[in-house]
């Protein structure tokens, strides 16, 4: 028998529901994995969150955003519902809207120092690196201005991310952003802030504060490079061959991958284990997605012999890939291309901006036939039934506080009713 509401003691009000923890390899408990597939259910929607610090802020998040879909799809559609959960981390000075007010975080403080929070979430998402943290946090409290003090504070980032000094032993694709000169770097971040949080003429000098405020961005910046490769393994290793197991094992269901930020990179790098002819995938939707506008596309306009990272794999979803972005996300729009400008390699033809830009801030880029759409039209006429689709949802996707902006302001009605078109599962 179908379950009736979420599963127990999980606080989600929808069901059926089922979680898929993964570890930092792509690992799962078989248990789990074994309930997914024992839903009963006409299309299931697979839900990765982005960066947050534990499990009970995924599932309010899975929660929020799963709510509006019983009173959105057609009478032949018996809805199961999934929540990806890996490991990730989100510090507490990034508000989530309508969680928590901006500014009132439980435990957070103003300033360069790590929370007491912050801290605990830290040693969760690097265990093993106590002593590299500690000293990190009193770093970051005290704000020394001895130039030795930065290079020091430097040297543990580079240990935490597994990175070398910059030259010959530079460790491959480590961003330079980890192995330039600290101070310069740190002196960039702090420009970058006081652009996400419109400070004209803030103290850029090169002052201790300011360069302490770029060197806890710099921190920031180390977990996001680590979030992004674990969502990578995550989807490839992990998710990826769950659903083509389960497709196995159930080929009427449908499946709807969902994915907000670094979880949007999972749901897509699943694509990689989806074989050639399968037609399980029926759609993707990507909220705010945290990976190169440029991932699907077959031949890159900066370098014509290399396609993305996904270059075609938007072919293995019977469906539309819909990416919904907003120009109100500073987290993309001023630190995703931040930390790609300085990963050290020529720009190109091209501007640095637009090359690097994120999907989740500007959409697709260079995918032969991809739609371009405001959410009202979307909404209001409809989505391909295939290929890639960029869906501006800017008009919704606008509130938070700095430094991430709108990054997580992805609980909307109108964002679900985006998935259910995408899926053709509406009334």
């Amino acid at each position: 028998m179908a379950d009736s509401g979420g599963a127990a003691g999980t606080g989600i009000g929808v069901g059926p529901y089922r979680e898929l923890t993964f570890d930092a390899q792509g690992d799962v408990d078989p248990a789990a994995r074994a309930a997914v597939a024992r839903v009963e259910a006409t299309d299931l929607l697979v839900f990765a969150h982005g960066w947050n610090s534990d499990r009970s802020t995924s599932t309010r998040l899975f929660d929020r955003f799963f709510a509006p879909f019983p009173g959105l799809v057609g009478t032949g559609v018996r809805l199961g519902y999934v929540g990806v959960v890996w490991p990730s981390i989100r510090f507490p000075d990034e508000p989530i809207p309508d969680f928590e007010p901006h500014g009132a975080l439980p435990g957070a403080e103003s300033g360069t120092a790590l929370d007491a929070a912050a801290r605990a979430a830290l040693a969760v998402f690097w265990p093993g690196r106590e002593a590299e943290l500690d000293r990190v946090a009193a770093l970051l409290a005290e704000q020394p201005q001895s130039p030795a003090a930065f290079a020091e504070f430097g040297s543990l980032v580079r240990q935490l991310v597994h990175a070398e000094p910059a030259g010959p032993a530079a460790a491959p694709g480590v961003p330079a952003v980890f192995v330039l000169d600290t101070l310069e770097v740190c002196g960039k971040l702090a420009e970058a802030l006081a652009e996400a949080e419109s400070v004209p003429g803030a103290d850029l000098g090169g002052g201790p504060r300011s360069l302490w405020r770029g060197a806890k961005e710099l921190l920031r910046q180390a977990t996001y490079y680590e979030m992004k490769k674990r969502a990578g393994v995550v989807g490839e290793h992990g998710l990826g061959p769950v659903l083509t197991d389960l497709a196995g094992r159930r080929p009427a269901l449908r499946v709807h991958l969902i994915g907000h930020s670094f979880g949007a990179r999972v749901v897509s790098f699943s694509l990689r284990a989806v074989p050639d002819g399968a037609r399980h995938v029926k759609s993707l939707t990507l909220l705010q997605g945290a990976f190169s506008h440029y991932a699907f596309s077959d031949r890159l306009p900066h370098d014509r012999g290399r396609g993305g990272a996904l270059g075609g794999l938007q072919r293995r979803v019977d469906g539309p890939v819909v990416a919904c972005h907003s120009v109100h996300d500073s987290a993309l729009r001023v630190f995703y291309p931040l930390a790609s400008r300085m990963a050290g390699d020529s720009a190109g033809l091209l501007g640095l901006d637009e090359r690097w830009g994120a999907v989740g801030h500007d959409g697709v880029r260079a995918v032969s036939g991809a739609r371009r759409l405001s959410l009202e039209a979307a909404l209001r006429d409809g989505l391909p039934e295939a290929g890639c689709v960029s869906v501006d949802a800017g008009s919704v996707v606008r509130r938070g506080g700095a430094p991430s902006g709108a990054h997580s302001d992805i609980c909307h009605a109108e964002l679900a009713r985006i998935v259910v078109a995408a899926g053709r599962m509406g009334r």
